[in-house]
């Protein structure tokens, strides 16, 4: 008999009803699985408008009716999770407002192991300015949101040139807009690579040929293109390194196309199944750029760090197959669990559900951008999952610059050199009976420009209790606190919530 790993265990036992079969092997699996729901929260808040005197209180209805289906063939894998969210507002604060949520990614197999297309999009509510009036809640009445919508189209190819070396050959689109019209932005990426890991034995090489175009609304046009010749030595099958040298040219500190040398040197180390490290260093016309990434997984944890400096069209904003950095470390924790990407992205939706925890919890909020910038990043994550325990932790900070000093768009990164964020995040879930958790989440985010009246501070602490009522339905209830602590426009804010979610 097969030996089940004790995460496994935990996960059988956190999800329950929620995701019947999970861990399972044999037997037939659905190949679409439609999903269809509609949600009722009600908020009572003493300050609609987040206002810093006068506070306004309110009584908000908020209706989601949804969809989530789940597609599963040989040669098509789609998630799609869409909700409409109706806000209603007894005080007459606000007339009634729309709203859209979507999470959506796939793969379409054209042509059998030759030719394909990735897709993804995403729509979500999020700040215009890092230095406005920050809110954790949609339904608030906040002139600084705006909502944002990213989608993506990536055909591409690859196979083998006889024994020779590997190819792929890709094409992408994205687009993203939002309500605030002049932040749109629409790239374009090529990307062409050629090689073979070990041609020589344990040596390797690589040529790789790309172009970008960004076009932004509010801004002007950047292009870039880069060739790099690489070279790859696996010293065991566990840790090799590379080296590369090439050229690249780009518009992004001037009108004309200006070209410069590029190198650049890579490491990267499996020691086992569950931990992997990378680090990259590469000398770009701009600077240096990097990227180090690390990470492990035990039968309890999951542990993520990242370091990344470079290029951002869109900082913050994304349209992969991802609802946030939970989301991601559990998606990974759970590989093992379920391979294919699709199922396991309804495994991980299912134990977020059961337990309280929040998909997309951020520790930064993004904010609309008109023009390229150069960000330092960096994040650490971790979840420790027991049986009836559950304990997620991220921690970031960042600075972004802006790249493109000839642009004209109007963002943050005009009206200050530098935009700086720090903060985390703390989840604790605690199973109370097999149908009702209790979750308490405490978070701070902390962001300052170039003088002090850009600086300012948010703190949510929030406690919730979320359980089943039946088979098809959930409930919870919880109140918050919100602190916004500015020069400009602080505030505070008490509300408590309900709400009931039924699926069909």
């Amino acid at each position: 008999m097969a030996r089940v790993p004790s995460a496994g265990l935990l996960l059988v036992a956190s999800v329950g009803v929620c995701a019947p079969g999970v861990g399972a092997q044999e037997g037939p699996q659905r190949v679409v699985s439609v999903v269809p729901r509609i949600g009722i929260t009600e908020i009572f808040t003493d300050n609609v408008s987040l206002a810093s005197a006068d506070p306004r209180s309110e009584q908000i209805t908020q209706i989601s009716p949804g969809v989530r289906v789940a597609v599963q063939g040989a040669r098509l894998q789609v998630y799609f999770d869409y909700s409409r969210n109706e806000l209603l507002y007894a005080q007459d604060s606000s007339p009634r407002q729309s709203q859209n949520a979507l999470n959506t990614f796939g793969t379409l197999e054209f042509l059998e192991d030759w030719a394909y297309l990735d897709f993804n999009g995403l729509i979500s509510q999020q700040a215009i300015s890092a230095f406005g009036a920050q809110s954790i809640d949609n339904t608030a009445l906040n002139p600084n949101r705006a909502e944002v919508s990213t989608y993506r189209l990536s055909p591409y190819v690859r196979g083998r040139v006889g024994d020779v070396a590997n190819y792929e050959a890709r094409y992408s689109r994205s687009v993203t807009s939002s309500d605030a019209s002049a932040s749109d932005v629409t790239t374009g990426d090529t990307a062409v690579r050629l090689g073979q890991d070990s041609a020589f034995g344990k040596l390797g090489w690589s040529l790789d040929a790309s172009q970008q175009t960004a076009d932004y609304s509010g801004g002007r046009q950047t292009d870039s293109q880069q060739v790099n010749l690489g070279l790859s030595y696996a010293i065991t099958p566990q840790l090799s390194v590379s080296a590369r040298a090439g050229r690249e040219r780009s518009n992004y500190t001037s009108v004309d196309m200006q070209g410069d040398d590029t190198s650049g040197v890579a490491v990267n180390w499996s020691p086992s199944d569950v931990t992997k490290m990378s680090a990259s260093l590469d000398r770009r016309p701009f600077g240096d750029a990097h990227n180090v990434s690390i990470e492990h997984r035990t039968a309890r944890t999951a542990w993520k760090f990242t370091d990344a400096r470079d290029v951002s069209t869109t900082p913050g904003q994304s349209a992969g197959a991802s609802l946030g950095v939970i989301y991601d470390l559990l998606f990974s924790q759970f590989a093992y669990l379920e391979p294919n990407e699709v199922a396991r992205a309804q495994l991980v939706n299912a134990y977020l559900q059961s337990n309280g925890i929040s998909p997309d919890a951020l520790v930064l909020s993004s904010a609309l951008t008109s023009a390229l910038s150069l960000q330092r990043r960096q994040d650490i994550s971790l979840a420790l999952l027991g049986v009836r325990d559950t304990i997620t932790f991220l921690a970031s900070r960042s600075e972004s610059r802006r790249l493109d000093t000839v642009s004209s768009g109007v963002d943050d990164l005009s009206t200050s050199a530098v935009l700086r964020q720090h903060g985390f995040s703390a989840n604790y879930s605690h199973r109370l009976t097999p149908e009702y958790s209790l979750g308490v989440f405490l978070s701070q985010q902390n962001t300052s420009g170039a003088t002090s009246l850009q600086d300012s501070r948010l703190r949510l602490l929030s406690i919730q209790i979320m359980g089943k009522v039946g088979r098809k339905a959930a409930v919870s209830a919880g109140v918050r606190r919100v602190v916004f602590s500015s020069v400009a426009a602080p505030y505070g804010e008490t509300a408590l919530t309900v709400s009931l979610t039924v699926q069909f």
